[in-house]
């Protein structure tokens, strides 16, 4: 594959993104050489690229010589995935209410915290602990247990040891061994529940949502009066379906 120096930079921008993918999708860093086989590219292209991604804070080099994202990603991640919530996602949202009758929730993963970044409030009256914009600890939370359940257990651990795990009520996790088993039995089912671990009396069924450019999760939630044991067996199948659908709006899929 040619150079591309006096090319009319559209090129060189498709192949830059096109290093981002290939650095995401290995896991978030690379070699020269391994990004050099998964291109095609020949190894100055990278390389100028990469340099270029470096300057602007797209891409660090690590110790190791790796290539790895950059910082400036994250802030590109968030302020798209805010905007999506509530364009992309609001309309499957808004029919998950209408299907269940409790309020409907998207999250995000951002840094250690949880964030809501879109909602559609059921009729009842009752309001809720969540809203748009609201930042929470991850393991008090439905949506949180979901965004996590989505990582290996070497990060989550590592995230709990960042942020502590803190007691919103009597019944939060505390314990990291306790809460590790709890999510492997949530990878092994699909879905979450917080059963008044962040706010007492309500009850959050979640799933973590495939396909978003950021880890992200679904949830409806209310009070443990109306979304009881047995309902959150017949929630739950409903709020894997309403992800594969927004997975495949994502895709662009006409079909979802």
């Amino acid at each position: 594959m040619a150079d591309d120096t006096r090319g009319s930079g559209v090129q060189s921008l498709d192949r830059a993104l096109a290093l981002l993918e290939h650095l995401a999708d290995a896991g978030g860093a690379m070699r020269l050489a391994e990004l050099e086989a998964a291109t095609g590219l020949p190894l100055p292209t990278i390389h100028r690229l990469l340099r270029s991604l470096a300057h602007n804070g797209y891409v660090r080099q690590e110790t190791s010589r790796r290539y790895a994202l950059g910082p400036r990603l994250i802030r590109l991640g968030q302020s798209a995935t805010r905007a999506l919530g509530g364009a992309w996602a609001g309309p499957r949202l808004a029919a998950l209410v209408a299907e269940i009758g409790e309020t409907a929730n998207m999250a995000v993963l951002e840094a250690d915290s949880v964030v809501y970044v879109a909602q559609v409030p059921s009729a009842h009256s009752m309001r809720m602990f969540t809203e748009v914009g609201r930042r929470v600890a991850a393991h008090s939370t439905g949506v949180g247990k979901a965004l996590l359940s989505q990582l290996p257990d070497e990060q989550v651990v590592d995230l709990l040891r960042r942020t502590g795990m803190p007691a919103t009520t009597p019944r939060t996790h505390t314990d990291p061994a306790s809460f590790l088993a709890e999510l492997a039995e949530i990878r092994e089912q699909g879905w979450a529940v917080d059963d008044g671990e962040q706010e007492v009396g309500v009850r959050c069924v979640a799933v973590p949502l495939p396909g978003a450019p950021t880890w992200s999760a679904i949830s409806v939630s209310g009070p443990s009066g109306r979304i009881t044991a047995g309902r959150v067996v017949e929630i739950a199948p409903i709020l894997v379906r309403v992800a594969k659908g927004l997975a495949l709006d994502l895709q662009g899929d006409a079909s979802a």
